[in-house]
């Protein structure tokens, strides 16, 4: 059966139509319950649907849409539960547990330590996160969890969500020193670039595959040899929610890690490092889409809070 009349798209096309007619994607019962049930509609991995093989134009198209809908939906909820925390008197921080999505980051974060932790030799000291909104949960929960002596620098295009931000970290002794925020475009952010170890692109960052690829072909530009590049992508159904990041879109990069999740965490994981220095070996690569499993390949199994063995983790290595 064609993926366009596949029963789960249909479902998935009919929740897109009423989110759409919406007057405000702001946090309401009505917005909560359609984006609560667009999300278990896209959550299963066993459907076999590829989002790239829809051939209806009209699907490709709400696709594409839903996706700039869910981003806006996103923003509204951060900033929401944002301001919330920021007026408790105590440390905000010690009220996360209220953001619905908090126990996703926390899962998350860890994962996404854990596979960096496979591919560093050192404990990274400044990091990067690239659209960091108004609740920077990743840049947080890595903080406190899990790298307690690296600072974060936060860049975000929009000050008022900086602000916020801001003010989330403001009363915690530790955070406040190691966090960092700083207002701009992406892809105006040059000179510095090349001080970071990692950088975090968020999902939110680049709607569209054009806009995604600039801001990777601007950070390929700016981030020096053999840094680390971590970015969320969408695998399967998911991809209705966020936009697929291809290995054919990271050039100049070698592509380390491709984790799609099989639980409650939406976002897949691609981590990759730019090529150069030590790496420069591999700079013909270049250019190149296909990637192959590498000799050393191997399958991870992460465990989720049940004590299942769900997620798998593929490690990809470009062609030598």
């Amino acid at each position: 059966m064609a993926c366009e009349n596949n029963l789960v798209v249909k479902q998935i096309i009919d929740l897109y139509n009423q989110i759409s007619n919406l007057e405000s994607l702001k946090p309401s019962k009505n917005v909560d319950t359609l984006f609560g049930q667009l999300v278990s509609t896209c959550l299963p991995t066993d459907t076999n649907i590829d989002v790239t093989e829809i051939h209806d134009e009209k699907v490709k198209d709400a696709r594409s849409h839903l996706i700039k809908l869910c981003g806006e939906a996103e923003g509204y909820l951060e900033q929401h539960f944002s301001t919330i925390l920021g007026s408790f008197e105590d440390n905000p921080l010690n009220h996360l547990h209220i953001f619905p999505y908090y126990n996703n980051y926390i899962k998350l974060g860890k994962l996404e330590f854990d596979l960096l932790a496979q591919h560093t030799t050192h404990v990274p000291t400044k990091v990067a996160f690239i659209g960091s909104g108004p609740m920077p949960l990743t840049s947080i929960v890595l903080a406190k969890f899990h790298l307690p002596n690296t600072t974060f620098h936060n860049f975000d295009i929009d000050s008022h969500a900086n602000t916020l931000a801001s003010n989330l970290v403001s009363r915690d002794s530790d955070l406040s020193k190691r966090m960092i925020f700083h207002t701009t475009d992406v892809l105006n952010a040059k000179e510095g670039l090349d001080q970071y170890d990692v950088v975090f692109l968020a999902a939110l960052v680049g709607m569209d595959k054009e806009s995604k690829v600039k801001a990777i072909e601007h950070l390929e530009k700016h981030m020096a040899p053999g840094a680390v590049l971590m970015l969320r992508s969408a695998h399967g159904l998911r991809a209705f929610l966020y936009p697929i990041v291809d290995s054919c879109d990271l050039k100049g990069f070698e592509v380390l890690t491709i984790y799609h999740p099989s639980d409650d965490v939406v976002n897949s994981v691609v981590i990759a490092r730019k090529l150069g220095g030590s790496n420069g070996a591999r700079g013909s690569q270049i250019g190149r889409c296909v990637v192959m499993p590498c000799n050393c390949s191997k399958v991870h199994a992460i465990m989720n809070n049940s004590g299942m063995e769900k997620n798998l983790i593929e490690e990809f290595s470009a062609i030598e």
